[in-house]
């Protein structure tokens, strides 16, 4: 990985100049091509501490890196007021399109998680109905956020919490409905439900609690096979948290640890020893537990699975939860670390015919059936989770490269069809990446096109670390960009065979990152458009 080379590179620099500690190094991507590929600024922050200007100080690690690592740089500049602009060199650019095609599918796969242990729970919706397009956001990030820890050498295991505890509010409630005696959860659906399902329990609890498993056994096969989102784990409350009498034990544990105290005939947890601005009711007036110890026990039982990490994603209502959990970790003295990513809101915009066709309420299932799961997961992933998210349904059905999702794939389908033009193999293409062959790559197209390409690792390595999972469909977009230059200034098939054979083991390499690329969003390869 480039960025990575660099970083290193310019640590040992500066442990040869004797400021080795004095400042972190960061790497960007400038905006202008004209100020390199890579770009610093740590001379300027290291001249914070020591004597010396910025400028004295990037001239002294340039001469250092140049002498650690030749071979990496076309050349190294300096800017105003002491920057180091960095310019990759071609012969490394080279060596890497054949790395790309020798490592195919493994292209980008790091080893930053080192085997680490990453629960991951996301979707966890209530069991009373189908699933919204609120809940598609937490499906869809989640699955693809999974894919890119894998990626990077994390070990992923992916959960989702069923709140089907039979003293709840909605499982009683949908008890009521099952044996006709209310219409909160009554809808078309779950009509159809009770026609084609017996249910045998004579409580609303117990009746509810039935149903919840059939709606729930329909939600995971929706989930499974039209959003090919699948989990490795299903918790369900009542079965492993209530029947494991993980409740009581959970409680017993926080008295015993003087972690609750009595006020108003309710239970109260300390929380607010432990960073959350205040106390709350664990055990209300009735003698009934609250949503939050059950919460709290089901973190403890994750907790003590053994996670290097464990990644709650929610939706936007439950943002007041997250200060009582990071509080209740705390508390429970748990060793990792503890990330929870609150989604904002999603709606739709241009649906007007769709809502008159199908309701007020537009399920996921309907909004898939409308669009298509590849651009359904593509409009849900382009924006940042923390953000709100709208999803422009005129545009998700556009076939033209004002679409994202077809412009992208359009890019792999023309690479598939030059492929199949050129009547050689893949092997052949990756055969013709030599050296003395890919040297012949010079045009300013061909350069940016690998340079996009090398970017891949980059990008999963930072999707790693802060979770923005709409980079991937920016870098997919930015590489098809690329690409469509590429294929514009630069014709393929030629007369000149050897510089044919460069640049369809480009183009052969291209098909290998964006399809690696698409892969981790879940959306297909498309060869034929």
């Amino acid at each position: 990985m480039v960025r990575q080379e660099i970083v290193k590179l310019i640590k040992e620099a500066a442990k040869k100049a004797g400021f080795s500690a004095l400042a972190a190094v960061h790497i960007d991507y400038p905006e202008d091509e004209k100020h390199g590929d890579y770009a610093t600024n740590f001379a300027l922050q290291t001249a914070k501490t020591i004597r010396l200007t910025p400028k004295a100080i990037a001239n002294n690690l340039r001469s250092h890196i140049l002498n650690l690592e030749p071979a990496l740089f076309e050349k190294i500049e300096i800017a105003d007021p002491g920057f180091l602009n960095f310019f990759i060199s071609k012969q490394y650019l080279y060596k890497q399109v054949g790395e790309i095609l020798r490592q195919k599918e493994f292209f980008g796969k790091l080893k930053t998680g080192q085997g680490k242990k990453i629960s991951i729970e996301s979707v966890s919706a209530n069991p009373t109905g189908q699933l919204h397009i609120g809940n598609g956001r937490n499906a869809f990030s989640g699955d693809v956020l999974s894919n890119v820890l894998e990626k990077a050498g994390y070990k992923v295991v992916r959960e989702y919490f069923v709140n089907d505890a039979k003293n709840s509010k909605q499982i009683i409630e949908l008890g009521k409905t099952a044996l006709g005696k209310g219409e909160t959860y009554k809808t078309v659906r779950i009509v159809s439900l009770l026609e084609k399902n017996k249910i045998t329990g004579q409580t609303e609890s117990e009746a509810g609690w039935q149903l919840a498993q059939i709606i729930q056994n329909n939600n995971k096969d929706f989930l499974e096979k039209k959003l090919k989102v699948k989990f490795d784990k299903w918790v369900s409350e009542e079965e492993a948290i209530y029947q494991q009498n993980k409740i009581n034990k959970m409680l017993d544990w926080l008295k015993k640890n003087n972690l609750v105290y009595e006020k108003e005939g309710a239970l109260w947890i300390k929380t607010s020893q432990f960073g959350d601005d205040k106390d709350w009711v664990v055990v209300r007036e009735t003698g009934e537990p609250t949503y939050l110890l059950s919460d709290i026990a089901y973190h403890k039982d994750k907790f003590d699975r053994g996670f290097d990490k464990v990644i709650d994603i929610w939706g936007a209502d439950h943002q007041a939860h997250v200060s009582k959990i990071k509080a209740a970790s705390k508390m429970l003295g748990f060793k990792g670390s503890l990330d929870i990513l609150v989604l904002q809101l999603v709606t739709l915009r241009g649906g007007e015919k769709m809502s008159k066709r199908l309701g007020n309420v537009i399920t996921l299932e309907e909004l898939v059936d409308e669009i298509g799961l590849d651009v359904a997961r593509w409009f849900y992933l382009q924006k940042s989770l923390n953000t709100h998210t709208e999803i422009d349904l005129d545009l998700a059905k556009e076939q033209s490269e004002k679409n994202p999702v077809y412009y992208v794939q359009y890019a792999h389908a023309r690479i598939c069809s030059i492929l199949s033009k050129s009547g050689k193999s893949p092997a052949f293409a990756k055969a013709s990446a030599g050296k003395e062959n890919l040297k012949l790559l010079n045009q300013p197209a061909e350069l940016a096109l690998i340079k996009q390409l090398i970017r891949l690792p980059e990008t999963v390595e930072d999707t790693a670390r802060d979770y923005q999972v709409q980079r991937l469909p920016q870098y997919a977009t930015d590489l098809a960009t690329s690409f469509h230059q590429f294929y514009r200034d630069c014709q393929v098939l030629s007369d000149d065979k050897n510089l044919s054979k460069a640049r369809l083991a480009l183009v052969l390499a291209t098909k290998i990152i964006l399809k690696n690329t698409l892969s981790l969003m879940g959306i297909s390869a498309t060869e034929k458009m």
